[in-house]
């Protein structure tokens, strides 16, 4: 096994130039060499091969160790190296785009969102292998990731889950009822009454408005969706200018001006991290990496924070309760050399005893792809963890109702939705924010 790792930089979103650039570019290049994966003869052992696959580095390091152990024994039983190439999250995109419009690159890349969708033109047809595979038992928003046109451009592989980290101590010194009590819902309105005593005791809820990949969106979409507001509808045309959106945006400026911390417009996916580790903060969105850095590296936390930490489902509001998960997606590029021991790769980790000891490795960071792993033996090893049992349950995608597509991926990578309430908790009026929203999504979704 050879292994790489690249420093992270800033984000790469994809502009609209980009988006259409890059999908052109991707629908030109040829279309693959049949090998055994496409119902061809697979090459021979014997010959020398390597695979080169380009993955996001873990926030929880031994998934980076196991995997790692994995392209070890895979190369060890089939003769194959694996080069395992580790980056930041906000890289893989300009890393693909690249690959794509040079028809040379990786052979697997372990797409995020439904990047799949804005490569199909550059990735194999994986239908065979999603079959063999058993996904079709996987979350229906973790199929859409992959699935484009009813083809997989990729194989449905796991999900980041969040949920809200908060102070337990805090919230027992100020009285205020348990997120987690048994058969009643903790609601956005209890939030916001939770949330202004706790900013007025110095202790706000953190939550960024910013332009970041992780943390902004999956609190903004959720938001939007449980108040019954949607970007488009299932046809997908735009519907954002309605009273369900006025409903969540006026009630995100008042939870944004008496709960939270107001620096938070600019913050990344890293500084409500920090936030909450100098006890600056009582609540934030978040995968499970604060409490696992906490309980696992003491010496990065304040003494006896990880027994203070507990964790919650967003709200749920008058429409319901959402979550937006990120999905993973195994892509095997159309140019590859190697694609049938690229799909030997996929086929490995997807091994029952693998892929378990893979997602119970990362303790409720990874959420496993198969509605099934709500009830895995796991979740009762550590309570404060639990709550993500449930996560993937109210998971949808960007665009919901409408299709997963490359237009609601362009929404995303825009931030127009996030920009939505950034607007109106700095001032803009709730009506004009929407308005702009609506011809901002308009540009996007009519266009041709």
């Amino acid at each position: 096994m050879q292994k790489t790792r690249e420093a992270g930089k800033n984000g790469h979103a994809l502009s609209r130039r980009d988006l259409l650039k890059t999908t052109g570019a991707a629908a030109a290049l040829a279309t693959g060499t049949g090998l055994g994966l496409f119902g061809g003869k697979a090459p021979a052992f014997a010959q020398s091969r390597e695979i080169h696959v380009v993955a996001w580095s873990h926030f929880i390091p031994p998934a980076d160790r196991l995997t790692e152990r994995f392209a070890q024994e895979f190369e060890a039983a089939n003769k194959v190296k694996v080069r395992l190439e580790f980056i930041n999250a906000n890289d893989l995109p300009a890393r693909a785009t690249a690959a794509v419009e040079s028809g040379s690159g990786a052979d697997i890349f372990q797409l995020q969102w439904n990047q799949p969708h804005l490569y199909a033109g550059g990735l194999e047809d994986h239908n065979k292998l999603a079959a063999e595979l058993g996904t079709a038992k996987f979350y229906g928003w973790l199929q859409e990731a992959a699935k484009v046109q009813g083809t997989f451009r990729g194989v449905p592989y796991y999900a980041i889950g969040n949920a809200v980290a908060y102070r337990k101590d805090w919230f027992q010194k100020l009285n205020l009822r348990d997120p987690n009590t048994p058969n009643t819902a903790w609601t956005w309105d209890e939030w916001l009454r939770a949330g202004t005593r706790l900013k007025a005791a110095g202790m706000p809820v953190g939550q960024t408005l910013g332009h970041t990949f992780g943390d902004a969106p999956t609190f903004a979409y959720p938001l939007l969706w449980s108040f019954g507001a949607h970007e488009v509808d299932e046809k997908g045309k735009v519907a954002i200018n309605s009273r369900e959106t006025r409903m969540a945006v006026e009630f995100m400026k008042e939870f944004w001006n008496k709960a939270c911390d107001e620096s938070g417009l600019g913050w990344d996916d890293s500084s409500n991290n920090r936030a909450f580790f100098a006890e600056t903060i009582s609540c934030t969105l978040n995968g499970a990496s604060i409490y696992f850095v906490a309980r696992n590296s003491p010496e990065k936390a304040p003494p006896g924070l990880a027994d203070k930490i507990g964790h919650f489902l967003l709200p749920q509001g008058p429409a319901g309760r959402y979550h937006a998960l990120i999905p993973f997606t195994h892509c095997i590029g159309k140019y590859s050399k190697q694609k049938e021991a690229a799909a030997d790769w996929i086929r490995f980790v997807h091994q029952k005893k693998n892929y378990e000891e893979y997602i119970v490795t990362q303790k409720g960071y990874g959420i496993g792809g198969d509605p099934e792993w709500e009830n895995h033996p796991f979740w009762k090893q550590d309570p404060t963890v639990e709550p993500f049992r449930l996560n993937a349950k109210y998971g949808r995608n960007f665009g919901w109702p409408g299709p997963f597509n490359r237009k609601a991926s362009e929404v995303q990578v825009k931030y127009i939705i996030i920009d939505l309430f950034a607007k109106a908790v700095q001032g803009m009026s709730t009506q004009e924010a929407i308005a702009a929203t609506e011809r901002e999504l308009k540009n996007v979704y009519e266009s041709a």
